[in-house]
């Protein structure tokens, strides 16, 4: 079917609807010649007769009744799309999809949210908790609209907006530092206790055990932990030392329920951000969540 037959099946559907055909040409604002002529052309396209003239007005026969109810379902499914659209663009209706781990979800992505679902009540939020490694993944692969990430190593192909810098810290309590120094005679921290890291997948672990080579660490016990928020229960529990983000444990430190171990070379902080890529195409709920948060940070 062309664009012409579009334009033909739309005066068809006019005068079925009008039974008249200089009613019709005024509703589509061209000649009676024309519609008529476009009448004639379109059954000659389709080998029947789809009206018959009579002295009130025309009349569809059984070809062009059973056409007529094509048409109209098809424009009638064409105006329902356009009433959705303005209706899409008045009330901003849409759908964001957020990856970003379980940790920056819950310390840094939910303040940003908590706002931005109250201005933008219409605008659906899907939220995928997995590892930096593989929100960064679907983002490339366009399955995600934006990610919570660390500061990606090669972000050539990604726009970064930073929130700013983390830093790793390792923590314990007062308790279990104190009966570890009666148990063990060695002041080598990471070869006497039970060492508390975020599991292998995720990007932190990465960064730590880095940091472990560089200095040439090598810890004798390790506990792996699915999450950030059971490494700090976990440490205030004085199960060992957890490696924690300094941010998460504020309160903690402030209130001395958790001790900072000093180091010896402190860990270089790291930056995290939203990201998303350069290429995608950015929809009208991309854009407003990206203006909320340089205006909200």
């Amino acid at each position: 079917m062309t664009d012409g037959n579009i334009s033909l099946y739309q005066i068809f559907n006019t005068v079925a609807e009008s039974q008249n055909i200089s009613h019709a040409a005024k509703r589509l604002f061209i000649s009676q010649p024309a519609v008529s002529k476009s009448i004639t052309n379109l059954e000659e396209n389709l080998g029947v007769t789809l009206f018959i003239r009579t002295s009130r007005g025309v009349k569809l026969t059984k070809e062009g009744l059973t056409l007529y109810e094509y048409t109209k379902n098809a424009f009638e499914l064409l105006r329902h799309g356009e009433e959705s659209i303005h209706r899409i663009r008045e009330l901003g209706i849409g759908h964001l999809q957020i990856g970003t781990s379980t940790t920056l979800c819950k310390y840094l992505l939910l303040p940003y949210l908590n706002p931005f679902v109250k201005e933008y009540p219409h605008i659906k939020i899907t939220i995928e908790n997995q590892s930096s490694y593989q929100t960064l993944e679907k983002l490339e692969k366009g399955t995600l609209d934006i990610g919570l990430v660390a500061k990606p190593e090669n972000k050539k192909d990604f726009h970064f907006y930073s929130l700013g810098q983390i830093e790793d810290i390792f923590v314990a309590t007062n308790s279990y530092l104190n009966h570890l120094s009666l148990r063990e005679n060695s002041s080598d921290i990471f070869s006497t206790a039970n060492i508390m890291l975020l599991d292998k997948e995720n990007v932190s672990r990465k960064y730590i055990e880095d940091y472990f080579k560089a200095r040439q660490i090598e810890p004798k016990h390790i506990l792996e932990v699915g999450n950030m928020d059971l490494l700090i229960e976990f440490a205030k529990t004085s199960l060992g030392v957890a490696c924690v983000i300094k941010k998460f444990v504020e309160k903690e430190l402030a209130d001395g329920t958790l001790v900072q171990i000093p180091l010896t070379v402190p860990i270089k902080k790291r930056e995290v951000g939203f990201c998303y890529v350069k290429s995608t195409f950015l929809s009208d709920s991309m854009k407003k969540f990206i203006d909320f948060i340089k205006a909200f940070s």
